[in-house]
């Protein structure tokens, strides 16, 4: 009972935790993490490298001291001096001891700079990996951002929002252009355009001959009865001319 309520426990805050937790600012924040192990990482090396370096300093100084010890050694053996000799043969044998055990710290050492080495390299190619798929991740939520946003917009033109209004509205103008062109139509044909033409006709003629009355009054043009007659008479005259033509010539055909 105890486990299960412990486990109802966990579930609880595990879920607000995740609830309460940013994928993006998460993967922002394990980049950043990444790059600060980096120099703490060079330093841990630099203390290995130190190490060794301090302890092939030790082993070339004792194999120096031993150098040196023996050529005491044997100055005291060709002096006759045993006493000298064996105080300096105890010194050469602590420091061969020396000189092995700095010699197999070295050894320790340098494996522990290889292998620091060697770790960071995969540390480095790991962490290249890692943040390399970070930011490839944030890119693509990026995109999926922008095109969820695109997709928002493409769905609020497409159901009610722009593209509705200017559907709308065009319909409605093409329904008002219709129904006036309907009306004009139907007036139209309601009217007697032959009586109107007619009308206008008779109105133009009207004006016409108030316009001939004025010229008269003003004795611009002769009177149309006048005229009637100068055409009657010019008329007359011209078929008498050809009368008399036609005997003329007649009368040199029979001369001939």
């Amino acid at each position: 009972m105890f486990q299960r309520f412990i486990r109802a426990i966990k579930s609880l805050f595990g879920g607000m935790i995740s609830s309460m937790e940013d994928p993006k600012l998460i993967l922002e924040q394990n980049i950043r993490e990444l790059n600060e192990q980096i120099p703490q990482m060079n330093e841990n090396i630099a203390t290995v490298k130190a190490n060794a370096v301090m302890l092939r300093k030790e082993v070339e100084r004792y194999e120096k001291t031993i150098q040196e010890v023996t050529a005491k050694i044997k100055s005291a053996i060709n002096a006759d001096r045993d006493d000298l000799a064996e105080g300096y043969a105890l010194q050469l044998e602590k420091a061969r001891e020396n000189l092995q055990h700095s010699r197999d710290q070295l050894k320790f050492a340098d494996q522990a700079y290889e292998k620091a080495l060697k770790v960071k390299k995969a540390f480095m190619r790991e962490k290249d990996r890692k943040i390399k798929e970070a930011r490839e991740a944030l890119r693509a939520s990026e995109r999926a951002e922008w095109q969820s946003k695109v997709a928002d917009a493409l769905e609020t033109f497409e159901m009610g929002g722009l593209d509705q209004t200017h559907t709308e509205m065009v319909n409605r103008l093409n329904e008002e252009t219709a129904r006036n062109e309907a009306r004009m139509e139907i007036a139209l044909e309601s009217v007697d355009t032959e009586t109107m033409e007619i009308e206008a006709n008779a109105e133009k003629l009207r004006a016409q001959e108030l316009v001939n009355q004025f010229k008269q009054e003003m004795g611009k043009s002769a009177a149309p009865e006048e005229k009637e007659k100068k055409i009657e008479v010019d008329e007359s005259a011209g078929k008498e001319k050809e009368k008399e033509s036609g005997k003329t010539v007649g009368r040199d055909r029979t001369k001939a």
